[in-house]
């Protein structure tokens, strides 16, 4: 009994001091517990597209897109160097992204295995209103070909859209979904790099996509609109291609230079101008549209 009270109070006297030795340290500069927190990080999607408005922004052009987001003051939106597979192409559809990176033993040790793999995640995300944009390490790499993407026909995929290349061409258009690469190749992609992340943002040759944005493909090349300005961007553009039908049928009744319609830029047109007083003959003033001088609302 009494070596069991001893015990006690030896074990609470050690407890006493070794606390008191944690105060004096913590007291010091040389010792610092650790701090837990999570690294900073922005959300990955930046708003929400109906299907309404997508359809709206597949209306029109690629060129009024950009251009629409351009007077807004937007960096640049088009992802320089994609084209479309075939001449007949054209995709509309929200986003799905998928990021490769650089291939690597631990890399390739890591990541998900067979059908768990970032790609055919982003794979199952995909249907008619969507479009899968996929970030490639390089323009001559494969994100793919007619196996993995016999998947994205079984969807009735809206398009795919990547920095890299495709391989299986032949097979690629017989599946009948809209495809805008760099290029083609014969080359496996394994070797160069393994899918990492599924619906994060990505970096197509310098434009930003997010998961959500509307993206735009026809034959002048693909156009991101992001989706938190999307309303907007198709106002504008909506109303430019309205004022370009309108002179291009001026030109055509009266054939002459076009000069003096320009400058021509939305939010900017002048009341006086020629182009001003041709819109007037049409019914479009600065009381009915915001691409008149003063008129922006943007």
């Amino acid at each position: 009994f009494f070596l069991s009270i001893y015990s006690i109070q030896s074990t609470v006297s050690t407890i006493i001091m070794l606390t008191s030795s944690f105060r004096r340290a913590a007291a010091t500069t040389s010792f610092r517990l650790p701090v837990l927190r999570a690294f900073a990080s922005g959300p990955a999607a930046g708003g929400a597209i109906s299907d309404e408005l997508l359809g709206r922004l597949g209306s029109l052009s690629t060129q009024a897109l950009v251009d629409g987001l351009w007077v807004m003051g937007w960096p640049n939106s088009q992802i320089n160097g994609t084209r479309a597979l075939a001449s007949t192409m054209k995709c509309v559809g929200r986003a799905v992204t998928l990021k490769f990176v650089p291939a690597r033993p631990d890399i390739a040790q890591d990541k998900p295995p067979g059908g768990e793999s970032p790609e055919y995640e982003a794979f199952e995300l995909c249907g008619p209103n969507e479009v899968l944009v996929m970030e490639s390490v390089g323009p001559w790499e494969s994100v793919g070909g007619d196996i993995k993407f016999l998947r994205l026909k079984q969807l009735s995929i809206g398009g795919l859209v990547t920095n890299g290349s495709v391989r299986d061409t032949d097979e690629v258009l017989d599946y009948g979904f809209p495809c805008f690469s760099h290029s083609v190749t014969a080359c496996q992609g394994p070797a160069a790099m393994q899918p990492w992340a599924c619906n994060d943002v990505i970096n197509m040759n310098g434009t930003v996509v997010r998961p959500g944005d509307a993206i735009v493909g026809d034959q002048d090349g693909v156009v991101v609109v992001p989706a938190k300005v999307a309303e907007m961007v198709f106002s504008i553009a909506h109303g430019r291609e309205e004022i370009e039908e309108i002179v291009k049928e001026e030109l055509t009744k009266n054939p002459g230079p076009p000069g003096k319609f320009y400058p021509f830029m939305s939010g900017k047109i002048k009341v006086e101008s020629p182009l001003g007083q041709l819109l007037a003959s049409k019914g479009i003033n600065p009381d009915n549209s915001t691409q008149f001088e003063g008129k922006a609302d943007w």
